[in-house]
C-alpha cells in the first residue's frame, strides 16, 4: 500500500474523528479462538483495549477509519488467541510517556505503540516479552544538507525531537557531545509539523525510531533517512504493574504466533526489504 501525504492526513483525521465519537478505533472480534481469557483480566469482559499513538506508522496508522498497522494487526493476533475483541483507542497527549499512566487509571488494558522497552518504563509498567528491535533513525534535508552520512556531518544543526520518545536520549547525547546545535521538542503527535519544519530548513534533522522514519520521509522528496544510531531499543507491550496474568497470557500467544508463522508472516508485510508494504 502506498498512500501519499495528502491521503495518509486524510485517513488519519478520519479515524480520529471515529475515535473521539466512539471512544475508540473500530472493535474487531477475534475469529480463531485459543483458551479462553479469564473475564477479570480485562476492563470489559470479552474485549481487550489496547491504547496506541497514531499516526506511528508501520506500527500504528489509521486506513479508511480503522486501526492498522504491524503492532494492531499483532494485537488483532493475539485477541484471536486469546479470544476476545480488539478494541484499538488513540492516545492523545503530547507526550508519549503520559500514555502510560493509563494503564494505572485502568483507561486501558494494554499499550502498543512501537515501544522502546527502558527501565524508567518498566519501573511503572510491566512488559511483554520483546517482540522486535530496531536503531533510531536520522532524516536530514538532502537538499540543504546532501553530504550527511555521519554524526561527523550534523555539527551545527538543530535536532527536532517527540516529547516522551526514545530518540530523546540519542539526541541529549549528540548534544552533550557537541555533535548538534540544540533539540527542538514537538508534541508527540507533531511529527508533521517536525518534517514540515526539516523541509523549511527551520531544524537539520528529526531522530526517530528507523523504521517509522523511513516510512514518514517516503512522500517527501527533500527528505531522506542520512543514518541509522545503533540504540538496539526492544519493543513491547505494556500493561500495569499488577495484571500478572494478562502479562503472562500474551506472552504465551506471542509465542505461539512466533511458533505457528503469523509473526513471521506480518513482519514481512509490514517490513518488507523495500521500507514499505
Amino acid at each position: 500500500m502506498t498512500l501519499t501525504r495528502r491521503q495518509f492526513a486524510v485517513t488519519c483525521a478520519m479515524g480520529i474523528s471515529a475515535a473521539a465519537t466512539t471512544g475508540g478505533i473500530s472493535t474487531s472480534r477475534s475469529q480463531t479462538a485459543g483458551p479462553a481469557l479469564p473475564t477479570a483480566l480485562t476492563l470489559k469482559p470479552g474485549t481487550l483495549v489496547v491504547a496506541s499513538a497514531y499516526p506511528d506508522p508501520p506500527f500504528d496508522l489509521i486506513e479508511n477509519g480503522s486501526a492498522s498497522g504491524f503492532d494492531i494487526e499483532l494485537m488483532r493476533a493475539i485477541s484471536a488467541r486469546l479470544g476476545v475483541a480488539l478494541q484499538p483507542v488513540r492516545y492523545a497527549g503530547g507526550d508519549f510517556n503520559g500514555i502510560f499512566g493509563g494503564l494505572a487509571k485502568r483507561s486501558y488494558d494494554a499499550v502498543i505503540s512501537g515501544t522502546t522497552i527502558t527501565p524508567e518504563r518498566a519501573a511503572i509498567v510491566q512488559f511483554s516479552q520483546p517482540y522486535l528491535e530496531f536503531n533510531q533513525g536520522v532524516a536530514v534535508n538532502r537538499r540543504l544538507t546532501p553530504d550527511v552520512s555521519s554524526v561527523a556531518g550534523l555539527r551545527g544543526l538543530i535536532a527536532g525531537i517527540q516529547s516522551g520518545n526514545t530518540s530523546d536520549f540519542v539526541a541529549r547525547r549528540l548534544l552533550a557531545e557537541g555533535a548538534i546545535a540544540g533539540i527542538k521538542y514537538y508534541p508527540y503527535d507533531g511529527i508533521g509539523v517536525a518534517l514540515d519544519d526539516l523541509e523549511a530548513g527551520r531544524i537539520g534533522l528529526v531522530i526517530k525510531l528507523f523504521p517509522v522514519i523511513s516510512w514518514l520521509v517516503k512522500d517527501r522528496p527533500q527528505l531522506s533517512v542520512a543514518m541509522q544510531v545503533p540504540t538496539h531499543e526492544k519493543l513491547g507491550i505494556a500493561f500495569a504493574k499488577d495484571n500478572d496474568g494478562l502479562c503472562a497470557a500474551v506472552d504465551r500467544a506471542l509465542t505461539t504466533l512466533r511458533d505457528n508463522g503469523e509473526f513471521a508472516r506480518l513482519q514481512a508485510r509490514w517490513f518488507p526489504p523495500s521500507g514499505r508494504p
